[in-house]
């Protein structure tokens, strides 16, 4: 059984507060949303109560996960529900998410203004206006070195009081955009725990050679599943409400109403689609990102998800990297051999009558 450790630290100083028992615990990252982890803190008695208390304070504290010397997850602990049953027992139930949801807490408080400034300045501009602010400080790194060689102008009026999350997310989830996440990993040199924020144009990527996987063989098993609820063939967004002239009805501007017409030809009923961007005033960047909306939406989305042994292929390290999957059983008869991308990983720590996984998230290359 491997040995994991669950550190509790200050979110603002990162001074290690405590390390305490976690059991029931899941915890997973990706590309493109918040991680999460949940788990259950024993309280047999009330020394161990003390140091939850402690320790464990929604809103302020970090967790930290370590596997053997590696450092596998890090976030911020958000609730917390002390609870007995009805043996007396005492529990503590925690859930926490990754870095990036403290920008979820950060409100842009002045206008911030771009012209024809590389997206990733921009994503750095937003980043270091969150911890700018007294108190926003929680020890995020920024990454100066990479461009993306797409420049955007953009406008955050303090009258709309957009998130810091929300700015970065729509900024990146336009025509020719990137990925980010906020990426931990221990320093090398100093075993410092490092928190940074991660830039990939077009999209964030890891390692040299792909990972093999194969099933029969290191996959345990296997999920395909093919979503078409959000599929469209036609998109129109709509943008901030057009009201320059206050003597007539204010109405959205309107996007382009875009289409893939072959996929009717190819006989696909019409599927409409639609999105709000309520902040967004100029017609060019509602365009870039109703297309980009459609660029998704075309196909019903399919991510693959596999369950597999852990070992020292497979670890955090992953998300970005690509993996050659092989799959040859009843439904891939003919037999599966192609090349994906590691996008989220879901990691399940080996427990009473359950043998230590993780679930990779994949992405076609």
């Amino acid at each position: 059984m491997s040995q994991y450790r669950f550190l509790f630290a200050d979110l603002r100083t990162d001074q290690t507060l405590d390390q305490l028992p976690v059991q029931g615990v899941t915890f997973d990252d990706y590309i493109g949303k918040t991680g999460a982890l949940s788990g259950t803190i024993p309280v047999p008695d009330a020394e161990i109560a003390a140091r939850v208390k402690k320790a464990v304070v929604p809103g302020r504290t970090a967790l930290w996960v370590e596997r053997g010397p590696d450092l596998w997850w890090g976030g911020i602990v958000w609730t917390m529900t002390p609870a007995v049953d009805d043996r007396g027992a005492v529990t503590v139930a925690i859930q926490a998410a990754t870095f990036d949801s403290f920008w979820d807490h950060a409100i842009l408080r002045d206008t911030l203004e771009a012209q024809q400034m590389d997206q990733f300045d921009i994503a750095r501009d937003l980043a270091t206006y969150a911890t700018d602010q007294e108190g926003g400080d929680i020890g995020i790194r920024i990454d100066y070195s990479k461009t993306s060689g797409v420049r955007r102008d953009r406008t955050y009026s303090r009258f709309d009081a957009t998130r810091v999350r929300e700015a970065l997310d729509r900024l990146a989830a336009v025509e020719n955009g990137f990925e980010w996440r906020v990426q931990v990993y221990r320093e090398a040199a100093t075993g410092e725990r490092v928190k940074r924020l991660q830039l990939g144009y077009p999209t964030i990527t890891a390692g040299a050679a792909p990972v093999m996987l194969t099933y029969p063989g290191n996959v345990l098993n296997y999920s395909w599943p093919q979503d078409a609820t959000g599929m469209a063939n036609t998109w129109q967004s709509r943008g901030a409400t057009d009201n320059q002239n206050q003597a007539d009805q204010s109405n959205p501007i309107m996007s382009t109403l875009w289409s893939y017409p072959e996929k009717l030809k190819a006989g696909w009923p019409r599927l409409d689609g639609s999105s709000d961007y309520n902040t967004v005033e100029k017609l060019t960047t509602l365009n870039e990102h109703a297309k980009a909306d459609l660029a998704r939406a075309k196909d019903p989305v399919v991510i693959p998800s596999i369950r597999t042994r852990l070992d020292g292929q497979v670890t955090p390290a992953l998300i970005g990297s690509a993996v050659r999957l092989r799959i040859r059983d009843t439904w891939f008869s003919d037999g599966l051999d192609a090349d994906y991308r590691v996008v989220g990983l879901h990691v399940t720590p080996a427990q009473r009558g359950q043998q230590e996984s993780v679930e990779l998230y994949l992405e076609a290359a």
